[in-house]
């Protein structure tokens, strides 16, 4: 078979068998791995992004050269756990890092206003920038105005939406995940080119909210469970604000250091 270019879309190929199969320069878009045994492969310059990779074993693989950007919660690299290892490391790097997992609201109020003044720092690097700029995607991520919209979509879904119970939190500019489900009624416009000031208005607002919420909130309340009000994260239970309140601190510490990175290289 030489034939080049198939396309396979909408098609369950589970249980397929591929020998001596070039895949090379392949897409693969919402694509079911689950159990696939890869052997003798090469995987150079492969990308993964927004995968689920728990419970994979890798072994007799050579990794000259590999990143990950993660959430990791274990990982053995030939028998250490190097998880607790970055952990330490990051800290060490970031000192305000240990200040996003706080246990009481006086620690949530810190960690946000540790938040702004990092975010002050990068919006200025950011506005030292032709305003073009702000809108240019680095490696396919979202550009600077699309990672401040999509930080607006995440206060809008966990504090508006669940802390809040608003079944519609949403603001025009408000970015979901690339991956969410398209929802009528959420905004989802990926041609709007905002300008830096329109979408920093949007987050003054949804800042705003927060600390309301967090001058009216009691250690106790932390701990109050809450569900969505939105048609997102309706599956999950056990939520309390606590956990909604750190997703937010999350996004926003992660989301910062993409942006710092994907600026130095604009």
């Amino acid at each position: 078979m030489t034939e080049t270019g198939h396309e396979f879309r909408e098609q369950d190929l589970s249980g397929s068998t591929f020998e001596r199969v070039d895949l090379s320069r392949s897409t693969y878009r919402e694509v079911r791995l689950t159990g696939a045994d890869v052997r003798d492969a090469d995987l150079s310059d492969l990308r993964v992004r927004a995968a689920w990779l728990n419970g994979v074993r890798m072994t007799g693989v050579e990794v000259p050269d590999m990143e990950i950007y993660g959430e990791i919660v274990r990982l053995v690299v030939n028998g250490v756990d190097v998880a607790p290892l970055v952990e330490a490391e990051l800290n060490r790097r970031m000192p305000e890092r240990t200040l996003m997992s706080p246990t009481d609201v006086a620690g949530f109020r810190l960690a946000f206003e540790t938040l702004d003044r990092l975010w002050a720092g990068t919006v200025e690097k950011a506005r030292a920038l032709p305003a073009a700029s702000l809108h240019e995607q680095v490696d396919e991520e979202w550009s600077f105005v699309e990672t401040l919209r999509h930080l607006g979509f995440a206060h809008a879904c966990w504090v508006g939406g669940i802390v809040l119970a608003d079944p519609s939190p949403w603001h025009p500019l408000d970015l979901p995940w690339d991956e969410a489900p398209a929802v009528d009624g959420v905004p989802w416009d990926r041609e709007v080119r905002p300008s830096l000031d329109e979408v920093l208005d949007v987050r003054a607002q949804r800042r705003a909210t927060v600390q309301a919420v967090l001058d009216d909130l009691t250690d106790a309340g932390l701990s109050r469970e809450v569900a969505s009000a939105t048609p997102f994260m309706t599956e999950a239970s056990g939520l309390d604000v606590a956990q909604c309140l750190k997703v937010v601190l999350n996004e926003e510490w992660e989301h910062r250091l993409y942006a710092e990175r994907d600026l130095a290289r604009l």
